[in-house]
């Protein structure tokens, strides 16, 4: 069965490989505007949150807010307090922000295997000023349509946390009562891994970018209903300028970015390279997300636009 799966898949490379060979004019042309649009928005939005994301859990943040959130984290998600950081810092940053951190609080010890793998599963999110300021402002003509796509986008995150909530282990609440060893590093030490991990995961979300803006593109030619769906399951950015300011745009826009496209997905696989933690739940998670995002935005649409 595996070795079925994979000359699908090979065969499916070779098709994708041979529609590059033959149209190679026009994917040079994406590549150089995922390429742009990766030095104009994606880099200077992301990567000082990656580094100070990995920064502050380096430097203990995660134990600092533990005792004040514990109280909603636990009950409600089975999880410590110090996962809230993981949740926050992935609301305010966007994607793969939250699941670097959940990586690195499974890292430091923070967290067990099934507790970050829980959080996976609904704490990598879209950044809010894309939300709002992209989808809401510029395609929707509106600030509050956008408030309302982050809402949305919120609320989805926390019902697929209660989702998962019985995912994974079984057991009592042993986490709330963990110690975690106290942090020896220097802040000097810290920035300079930051910077450095920063660098390298920058590097590898603007690969994943630029591949799938490229892949996606094409797609858009299939016009009505279809083409702006099937960009938007592939890559993010390349849905905006597709997105029509009716219901329809409302519920795909909430939609896609609650399920967070390919392309994420796969950024979010580089960042949990080598953390021994599996996508799994975060590939699940994202589908949950998704759906719960379209059917809340087909509930309120009437209301938001």
């Amino acid at each position: 069965m595996r070795m079925r799966w994979r000359g699908l898949a090979c065969l499916g490379l070779c098709v994708v490989l041979a529609w590059f060979l033959a149209d190679a004019g026009e994917i040079r042309q994406w590549a150089a505007e995922a390429l742009a649009l990766c030095g104009r928005s994606v880099v200077p939005a992301l990567f000082p949150f990656l580094v100070l994301s990995s920064l502050l859990v380096s430097l203990g943040f995660g134990e600092l807010v533990s005792p004040y959130l514990a109280g909603l984290m636990t009950p409600l998600f089975r999880l410590p307090g110090c996962a809230s950081s993981a949740l926050l810092l992935g609301l305010a940053g966007g994607y793969p922000i939250g699941a670097q951190t959940a990586a690195r609080l499974y890292q430091e010890g923070s967290l067990t295997r099934g507790e970050a793998e829980r959080l996976l599963a609904f704490c990598n999110n879209s950044n809010p000023v894309f939300l709002i300021s992209v989808l809401g402002a510029g395609v929707f003509g509106s600030v509050r349509a956008g408030v309302w796509l982050w809402l949305i986008h919120i609320l989805a995150a926390l019902l697929t946390g209660l989702v998962f909530r019985r995912a994974g282990e079984s057991g009592s609440h042993q986490h709330t009562t963990r110690k975690t060893p106290c942090r020896t590093v220097s802040f000097s030490t810290a920035l300079v891994e930051a910077v450095r991990g920063g660098a390298a995961g920058m590097l590898s979300v603007c690969a994943f970018v630029i591949f799938f803006y490229a892949l996606a593109a094409p797609l858009a030619a299939l016009g009505g209903r279809l083409g702006p769906l099937l960009v938007g399951l592939t890559e993010l950015f390349s849905l905006t300028p597709l997105l029509t300011a009716d219901s329809f745009g409302f519920v795909l826009a909430a939609g896609c970015a609650g399920w967070g496209g390919l392309s994420v997905l796969f950024q979010t696989a580089a960042v949990l390279e080598g953390s021994g933690l599996r996508l799994r739940n975060c590939l699940l998670g994202k589908v949950l997300q998704g759906l719960l995002s379209a059917a809340l935005a087909l509930a309120l649409q009437g209301y938001v636009l």
